[in-house]
């Protein structure tokens, strides 16, 4: 699971959700974030691409060391 945040979400809200990282099937730039789901649900992120697969990435290695 990976902690994201929604794209113009409110400030004070801050719209953070958590993303059960293996079900993503697709992330690109357009130029904003777009993470496609295996189910085609999409999110538009406020983080760059290359930090959500980042995250994954670390997500990926703690699952590992369990």
């Amino acid at each position: 699971m990976i902690k994201l945040t929604k794209f113009n979400s409110d400030q004070n809200k801050r719209g953070e959700f958590i993303l059960n990282a293996e079900l993503i099937q697709t992330i690109e730039s357009t130029p904003d974030t777009v993470i496609t789901l295996v189910n085609e649900k999409k999110f538009i992120v406020e983080e760059a691409a290359e930090e959500v697969v980042r995250r994954v990435m670390k997500y990926r290695r703690a699952l590992k060391q369990l």
